[in-house]
């Protein structure tokens, strides 16, 4: 009897256990099969900004360029040099195109620093022409190759800087522009005029002409790419202290835009899965704009009303032996 029972049982669990194998695998519920689509989104709209980061540092005196504002050629006037701070701007060149001047002004508050281009040089828009030298503390930050390229053609004049451990954040006016400027020197001054010498007049040894001192030419060093710009006058800087600088490059107000997840692509071109009512899945071309780095802007493509798969589409892959070298090692 318990022989009976125990065999029984055995046959029961075997047979359970060919129903549950089946002879099959079974799945990982972690990984799903490509192509799944996890979750959907919808495109919004809002306000977008593309920001630059930079760090910086108050600078006394700083120089900072001035360029062309149109192609045409160049015409320097003699600029006298400064006994004092302008108050007022100071108009250092004409850029003449199809018989029109284009005047190139210093702004109130700094002083000509010197010529960057040849007088009657032909000259292009946005070109470096003039050096200009800031009278009190401005923040500089160092740019490189890369930054240089997002924000040279594009800063909207937002710039916000913060001290580290000082004041701010705070509105930083921005000064010419971010091309690396060359060496440059103003005009020399005249001579001075011829005076009888007196007592205190230093003499040569030997000789009995009086000896002149030398005048001084303001001059302009080569700078690397930076950018320069002032902060209001009521915030305390101190020569030499650290600075960060948030600069706007460029700005969408109310785009249209999908968390980046949902695309494929870059460089202003992409792809996107809108999804059917019936689930299936339509890949389409979309003209993409700015990034925050969590939504991007679709700027043609889309109406707004679609459901977007989440992630976005793969891109295909390429040739297996795309790139191997015909008769390599296989």
């Amino acid at each position: 009897m318990g022989l009976g029972r125990v065999l029984g049982a055995a046959v029961v669990l075997l047979a359970a256990q060919g129903c549950t194998s089946g002879g099959g695998e079974v799945a990982n519920p972690d990984l799903a099969p490509r192509g799944t689509t996890m979750t959907t989104a919808k495109p919004t709209r809002q306000d977008l900004g593309n920001k630059v980061g930079l760090t910086g540092a108050v600078t006394m005196n700083p120089i900072f360029g001035l360029v062309a504002p149109v192609g045409g050629q160049i015409r320097y006037f003699d600029v006298a040099e400064a006994e004092s701070t302008p108050t007022t701007p100071t108009r250092v060149a004409n850029v003449w195109a199809d018989g029109t001047p284009n005047q190139v002004v210093v702004p109130a508050g700094s002083t000509f620093g010197g010529r960057l281009v040849d007088d009657r040089s032909t000259v292009t828009a946005g070109m470096p022409i003039a050096s200009a030298k800031y009278a009190g503390y401005g923040i500089v930050a160092d740019i490189n190759g890369e930054q240089a390229y997002q924000i040279a053609d594009s800063v909207t004049g937002a710039v916000r800087a913060q001290i580290k451990n000082g004041p701010g954040p705070f509105d930083c006016s921005l000064l010419g522009t971010i091309a690396a400027l060359p060496a440059g020197t103003v005009p020399p001054p005249p001579p001075p005029q011829r005076e009888e010498p007196d007592q205190d007049v230093e003499r040569t040894p030997g000789r009995g002409a009086p000896q002149t001192p030398e005048q001084p030419r303001d001059t302009s060093g080569p700078t690397g790419l930076r950018l320069v710009c002032t902060a209001p006058d009521d915030v305390k800087l101190i020569n030499g202290a650290t600075a960060t600088l948030e600069v706007v490059t460029a700005t969408a107000p109310n785009a249209l835009v999908v968390p980046v997840e949902a695309v494929a692509g870059g460089q202003g071109k992409g792809k996107v899965d809108v999804l059917a009512a019936d689930g299936s899945r339509q890949t389409k071309d979309v003209v993409l704009g700015l990034t925050d780095g969590k939504v991007v802007e679709i700027k043609e493509g889309l109406t707004g009303e679609e459901t977007l798969a989440v992630p976005g589409p793969d891109l295909p892959r390429g040739p297996e032996n795309a790139g191997r070298p015909e008769g390599g090692s296989r």
